[in-house]
């Protein structure tokens, strides 16, 4: 196939970068069969990163694929403040991970390395958080948020970094194609009003973090003031940061 007819292909399918897509669609691709094949799959709506099988974050490039959470730009904005904080052998929590994009991303800028741990309950997505954490020493744990991990992790958390659900049930439906056909619903589904995941994390997030640890969870500009509530309630001292560049918010609780 030709790149011409590639990227009309593509065009013809409602792909707004379509020359890029072509890009990456060939150099995923090991022949001419394995190109129709994955064209094929992204003018039937799968995301691209699916069907090439890695996503860029913070300049790193994460594996994903079928039924995993795609991890996206905004919440490069929380990297951003938790690697600012974190320091050299800090002990980084990565909770509802995914994929693990955002701890591995906070490990690969804190120089001298962390301590990394990451948590998740979807076994798909952790089969290739394993792969993306294990440059950084990661240590994977499956479970329910905190329920899979050791005791001997208790008080001693100095940046828990979390991107839990928080879309409203209701508002599932209007998320575009890719990901709410695509994407697992355990990494969509916040619950009623969206936050249910976020109590949880924060009824649970003083056990675990040191003293002066701090929790950085994204949220949005709607959804903020209740999440930093929650997180209040729980005994932690709260802010929240913006981003125009990034049209992200993460509340930042210390312990």
């Amino acid at each position: 196939m030709s790149p011409v007819s590639l990227v009309e292909a593509l065009r013809a399918a409602g792909c707004v970068f379509a020359e890029e897509e072509a890009e990456l669609l060939g150099g995923a691709a090991r022949d001419d069969a394995h190109l129709a094949e994955l064209l094929a799959r992204r003018v039937g709506g799968e995301p691209l990163e699916h069907v090439v099988g890695w996503a860029e974050f913070c300049g790193l490039r994460m594996e994903v694929g079928e039924g995993a959470f795609v991890p996206r730009r905004r919440t490069e904005f929380l990297v951003e403040e938790a690697a600012a904080l974190a320091r050299p052998g800090a002990v980084v929590l990565d909770l509802c991970c995914g994929v693990g994009a955002l701890g591995a991303a906070v490990a690969a800028r804190t120089p001298g390395g962390v301590e990394l741990h990451v948590a998740d309950v979807d076994p798909a997505a952790l089969a290739y958080a394993r792969r993306n954490v294990a440059p950084y020493g990661g240590t994977v744990w499956e479970g329910d948020l905190y329920e899979p991990l050791p005791a001997s992790l208790l008080g001693r958390v100095d940046v828990l970094v979390v991107n839990a659900p928080y879309v409203p049930t209701e508002e599932i439906g209007l998320m575009p194609p890719e990901a709410r056909d695509h994407e697992p619903r355990v990494s969509l589904d916040g619950g009623a009003d969206g936050l249910d995941i976020h109590r949880r994390v924060a009824a649970g997030a003083p056990r675990w973090l040191a003293q002066g640890g701090r929790l950085l969870i994204e949220t949005s500009v709607r959804q903020s003031p209740s999440t930093e509530a929650a997180l209040a309630a729980a005994g932690l001292t709260t802010r929240v940061a913006t981003s125009e560049e990034y049209y992200a918010t993460v509340v930042v609780a210390e312990a």
